[in-house]
């Protein structure tokens, strides 16, 4: 049985939404990005096609290729959330075909559009750090991401060798994830909606697309060896800076991992406030690091409000910030990257000790 939320009178959800409503009235701009977003997809994907094309068919020197693999694996991450994830959100652009066309990058990356949809969209965004249904804290048996998982002996240094778990990701996701989530036909718990023809024909055509482009092309051109050690210095990139990301969002010290009670099935909280509860933001007053993760540092903003592009939220920020002050809930943030880390790694420690 799924959870439900707490329904309250004059909640702040909805005190939340008027007062974003009324911020776009006045300032007459569009809640899904603009030229500014544009520009920078053009740069991460021009700049992804660029480094691609020199690797595999003008074959640098070990230096450069080592410094490529890279940059591939950062624009990998970087077009993920600057692109993908608006796109997937339909927070990209307000024609519904340029957002598809956005989301559909994903599957050209090795992942596949259906599964982030249901993943991340359906099921992260709705029960987010609830153990047992939000699939991104469920990483056992390997970590030990909430107090109501079973703790093993060797969670007592996960601290330790998390980074390396967290490198493997994007390959494990890529060729191990999207075919458990495909064959058993739900992600964690939750069942998989029905997938229709085209559905499955995209699962698996682009499956073996990216196979081609980053497998067997790559081999034929450059030799095993050397695609190997590009492709695992790539992939491990892209793993490590998707996972940090993700979970600084939501794995600190500071955040909650509420349960539902066990007889009714019913959260504490209302939805909105939920969110507030289990999720943090890190480095908001950095420009460089907003650009770069696609505004995804402003974690709490992009819960609340999913459909609304990234590029706004600095502004809304201060709306919410206010309305947290308000009602009284903690607005959790770290002012710098490094502090976000520390609490993930202390989180972590925790987590490996606390029985």
């Amino acid at each position: 049985m799924l959870p439900k939320f707490a329904t309250v009178p004059h909640s702040f959800h909805t005190e939340l939404k008027k007062r974003i409503s009324n911020y776009f009235e006045e300032v007459g701009k569009s809640t899904t990005g603009n030229y500014n977003l544009f520009l920078k997809a053009v740069i991460l994907m021009v700049s992804f096609a660029f480094i691609y094309i020199h690797l595999v068919f003008f074959t640098p020197s070990a230096f450069w290729a080592i410094v490529e693999s890279v940059l591939l694996g950062g624009l990998t991450a970087a077009i993920g959330f600057n692109v993908m994830h608006d796109g997937a959100h339909g927070s990209f652009s307000r024609y519904k075909w340029v957002n598809g066309l956005a989301a559909f990058s994903l599957n050209i990356l090795g992942g596949n559009s259906f599964m982030w949809n249901m993943k991340h969209n359906v099921v992260h965004h709705a029960y987010t750090n609830v153990d047992g249904v939000d699939d991104d804290i469920d990483i056992q048996p390997w970590m030990r991401m909430s107090e109501t998982q079973k703790r093993y002996k060797m969670h007592r240094y996960q601290h330790l060798y998390f980074w390396l778990l967290y490198c493997v990701l994007y390959i494990f996701w890529i060729f191990v994830l999207d075919y458990q989530k495909y064959f058993k036909s739900r992600v964690g718990t939750m069942p998989l909606k029905k997938m229709s023809l085209s559905d499955h024909l995209v699962f698996w055509g682009f499956k073996l697309f990216h196979a081609f482009l980053f497998v067997f092309l790559p081999i034929y051109r450059l030799g095993w060896y050397d695609w190997f050690i590009s492709f695992t210095i790539f992939t491990m990139v892209a793993g490590f800076v998707l996972s940090m990301v993700f979970q600084l969002a939501h794995t600190v010290e500071h955040t909650a991992f509420p349960l539902a009670d066990e007889v009714t099935g019913k959260m504490e909280d209302e939805w909105a406030v939920h969110q507030i509860r289990t999720t943090a933001n890190f480095a908001t007053k950095n420009p460089v690091v907003s650009w770069l993760v696609g505004g995804l540092n402003f974690q709490i903003e992009h819960h609340l409000f999913p459909k609304i592009s990234h590029v706004h939220y600095p502004a809304i920020s201060k709306i919410i910030r206010e309305a947290c002050q308000e009602y009284g809930l903690v607005y959790i943030e770290y002012p710098r990257v490094r502090y976000a880390v520390a609490s993930h790694v202390a989180f972590l420690r925790q987590m490996g000790r606390k029985k």
